[in-house]
């Protein structure tokens, strides 16, 4: 064991003695090998990030994975339980399994006084826990909190559009916006601002607490706003959990109510990787300027081989043995193109991480991942093949060298 490790040990210094001596050469054919690694781990990266950035838009769409959906209704008439009745038995089921993140949602609308008039809003009512399952981030202030049902005046988010309009207050000074409802007009505190959703202003949304909505938005006595119901529960047990409290909510309003109870997170379904054609091209490329890297490799080998063939000839001479022989020469292209691949993922590192790349690749991103180690392993680990391979014809040609003939070269 001791004389193999002593082998490779001397044969990697060998290799990078002669690279040192045929530098300019190596330098020149590995231009190749460091773009194309470059361009490798930094797809792999960036798709990294992109992919965070495409799972972050979709569970603010539809919730983090697993967020169930539990909705009741009577299948004779079609209607739907009493609000309370419904809020009661799903909280209570809740509680029963200790799911922490549910939320009641609420879809509304209110007129708000601007300072250029009055103008509809849409309204929607939800429960704390709602900002954590639909990674809500707030681009001033913060969002509900317990202690604010308590308020004598209403608390609410109102959204960057709505901000905008109002002439972006500070939040500091607790500013208000004037809800005008038929029976008069409600000033609610805005207590934070979440981020636009449209790039011309055009949607304006207010986020208040669910069980502000009905001092906020005017309902029909008669056909009040039916809540939906949400809760974010561990992935693995989604679908035990699921008809568990189908059955619960089921057993507590009665014989006369069917309960569903779903999921319509993104994993739900099956969604095809949006990046993967452009993955595919920028990696076939890369791959491309690889073997054009170890094309010219190959060649820069071969000459040096043969510049090399009494060299060779005498250290056969002198005992070396060809599996000696064919490890030093293979590992001559190995360790250049490794050399090759760190600087290649250095460079790629650069590229992505620096504040304007990051800023560009991962723009509204919250958990913005770090470089990923496997596309650092992937650079190097595709360097070092090509090494290989690029060293395993002027190796055999080593060791195919006639001592007498070489000597005599």
């Amino acid at each position: 064991m001791a004389r193999l490790w002593n082998g490779l040990v001397g044969a990697l210094a060998e290799a990078w003695g002669e690279l040192r001596v045929h530098r300019a050469r190596v330098l020149l054919s590995l231009l190749g090998v460091v773009v194309a690694v470059a361009a490798l781990t930094g797809v792999v990266a960036a798709g990294a990030i992109a992919t965070q950035a495409s799972t972050e838009s979709l569970e603010r769409a539809s919730g983090r994975p697993a967020t169930l959906y539990v909705s009741a209704y009577n299948p004779e008439t079609g209607e739907m339980p009493k609000p309370e009745v419904l809020t009661a038995a799903f909280q209570d089921t809740m509680k029963r399994y200790d799911v922490r993140y549910t939320s009641r949602v609420l879809w509304g609308g209110f007129a708000v006084q601007f300072p250029d008039g009055v103008l509809d809003v849409q309204a929607i009512g939800v429960d704390a826990p709602y900002a954590s399952m639909h990674r809500i981030r707030m681009v001033a202030g913060s969002w509900f909190r317990p202690r604010d049902v308590d308020r004598l005046a209403p608390a609410v988010v109102i959204s960057d559009e709505v901000w905008q309009h109002l002439g972006r207050p500070a939040l500091s000074t607790h500013p208000t916006i004037r809800i005008v409802k038929p029976a008069g007009s409600v000033d609610a505190v805005v207590i934070g601002v979440s981020p636009a959703q449209s790039t011309d202003g055009s949607y304006q949304s207010v986020y208040v607490l669910a069980d502000d909505f009905g001092k906020l938005v005017w309902q029909d006595p008669q056909y009040p706003t039916i809540p939906n119901y949400e809760a974010w529960v561990p992935l693995g047990i989604a679908d035990e959990l699921m008809s568990r409290i189908q059955r619960d909510i089921a057993g507590a309003l009665g014989t006369d109510w069917i309960v569903d109870v779903n999921r319509q997170d993104y994993l739900a379904y099956q969604i095809e990787d949006p990046l993967a054609t452009l993955r595919i091209i920028v990696t076939g490329i890369a791959l491309l300027v690889l073997l054009l890297g170890a094309l010219g490799l190959v060649n820069i080998a071969l000459v040096t081989v043969k510049g090399r063939i009494r060299e060779i000839g005498i250290r056969r001479a002198f005992g070396a043995t060809a599996g000696r022989v064919f490890l030093a020469v293979m590992l001559e292209s190995v360790v250049a193109t490794f050399v090759a691949g760190v600087i290649g993922v250095l460079l790629a590192i650069v590229l992505i991480q620096n504040p304007i790349s990051a800023d560009l690749i991962a723009q509204g991103v919250q958990d913005v991942p770090p470089f990923p180690v496997e596309a650092a392993l992937l650079g190097l680990g595709a360097a070092t093949l090509v090494g290989a391979i690029a060293g395993l014809l002027p190796a055999l040609v080593a060791v195919r060298v006639k001592v007498i003939e070489a000597i005599r070269y």
